[in-house]
């Protein structure tokens, strides 16, 4: 006669909400100095390519300090396939204390190097070695900040809590730009690129020991912790076959959302201050105070979008953007190149807006790809690699075919491509709204 079990516990994590805001200020604060930096470098780009590369052709040092932008990004799928593994194996808060240290050296370094007139050579190279390091650490970052929060948040409000980490990411933006917005009409053209292009990255040091002190003192994820508990001991390693291999169908679904969501992100945020001043001849602070206006719109409504996806779903709030993407883009490139600033604003306005549906749904929506098991090192994976190969490349990539073709129409076109390519994503993800993340228990709010 066997004997009688015990009942088991309902499988219902509680979060505490104090907990919960926490780790999501923690999560967007590293977000958003990891983007502080990436957008420095991008709203500088002109005034880098004179510092880092030879004199002569404008359009020859664009690309090149672009060059240099995109290279951090083909490392990124390296520090993904490190990180992840290993936010797997020891914990998501261990790891995403190590990248913080990483951003944040990386980021002051640039800073710190000489001038191609000062050390010839040398300059692009150290220049380059500082992105590979921003490169490698951004490569566990955002999977690894994604997670953390998905992993806390209830389950009904996952959408909402993970609007937050592109909250940091676009308070990042709005600091890099506000701050080259603010040097750019305090300082003259020689002033600026003789040493005032160094004060944004020198903030990076400050910056990343307060996000590295408030990364040290939150806990491990409830998710995480339950997972760990059922090995008894040390948790046994993860191939990275089974994070691929046994992950493919929804590493290809990952990929195709992060190549709409990234894209039409660096096109917007990163290449439209270089398009309007290298492209179109437009006013340099004119041309930045739109996109801080553009992303400070986007922060207003972050929120909103993201407890909307909590409401009616994910696929229905990605689905709009990729939508919008396909059928206005066009239309706003269209308004951009008319030149007048209320013109400019319209069409940046619409694309910022378009561009909400992803920053808002996309943190909930890809951690809920996968497992708990392999959640951080499968989504570092697939994000990464779609960076590297889309997201990243899209200022070098979008600057070549304009000036190969001399059409500049080309930011459009490529936003449709990519929206074609998400759309599709859409239609084969499934909808995760207010569900248990796989692998995961239910998840509920302490009231």
């Amino acid at each position: 006669m066997k004997t009688p079990q015990a009942p088991q516990a309902p499988q219902v994590t509680v979060t505490d909400p104090a907990l919960v805001k926490r780790a999501v200020k923690a999560a967007a604060l590293g977000n958003a100095m990891e983007w502080f930096g990436f957008g420095v470098y991008s709203y500088l780009a002109v005034t880098l390519g004179k510092v880092f590369f030879p004199s002569g052709n404008p359009t020859a040092q664009l690309l090149s300090t672009f060059g240099a932008f995109a290279a951090a990004f083909l490392v990124r799928p390296l520090g993904g396939m490190i990180f992840g593994p290993l936010g797997d194996r020891v914990g998501r808060q261990k790891v995403l204390a190590l990248t913080m240290i990483m951003m944040a050296a990386g980021t002051f370094a640039i800073g710190l190097i000489p001038s191609y007139a000062t050390i010839g050579v040398g300059a692009p190279l150290l220049l380059l070695a500082a992105r590979l390091v921003q490169g490698f650490s951004t490569g566990g970052e955002y999977a690894g900040a994604s997670t953390f929060i998905a992993e806390y948040a209830p389950d009904r409000k996952r959408g909402f809590f993970g609007s937050w980490l592109e909250f940091g990411t676009l308070a990042g933006y709005i600091g890099g730009a506000g701050l080259v917005t603010l040097l750019t009409a305090l300082l003259s053209s020689d002033g600026l690129v003789s040493w005032g292009w160094r004060i944004p990255f020198l903030i990076a040091g400050p910056t990343g020991i307060i996000g590295l002190y408030l990364r040290m003192r939150l806990e491990e994820t409830p998710a995480f912790v339950a997972e760990a508990e059922k090995a008894e001991s040390n948790r046994p390693k993860v191939p990275l076959r089974e994070m691929v291999a046994g992950q493919w169908r929804a590493l290809l679904l990952c990929v195709a959302l992060v190549l709409v969501f990234d894209v039409t992100d660096h096109m917007l945020l990163s290449y439209m201050p270089s398009y309007l001043t290298g492209e179109l001849k437009y006013d340099e602070t004119h041309g930045l105070l739109v996109v801080l206006g553009v992303m400070v719109l986007m922060m207003i409504v972050q929120p909103f979008a993201g407890a909307l996806t909590d409401r009616i779903g994910r696929r229905p709030v990605i689905a709009a953007g990729c939508a919008g993407f396909l059928f206005l883009s066009v239309p706003a490139v269209l308004l951009i190149r008319q030149g007048s600033l209320l013109a400019v604003a319209l069409g940046m306005g619409a694309l910022g807006l378009l561009l909400v549906c992803f920053t808002a749904a996309m943190p909930a929506a890809l951690p809920a790809l996968f497992p708990t098991r392999v959640r951080y090192g499968s989504l570092s994976i697939g994000f990464n690699v779609s960076v590297s190969l889309f997201g990243g490349t899209t200022p070098l990539v979008v600057t070549a075919l304009i000036g190969t073709t001399g059409d500049l129409m080309m930011p459009a076109y490529y936003m449709m491509a990519a929206a074609v390519i998400g759309g599709f994503a859409v239609w084969r993800m499934a909808e995760s709204a207010g569900r248990p993340l796989p692998g995961s228990a239910t998840s509920v709010e302490r009231i």
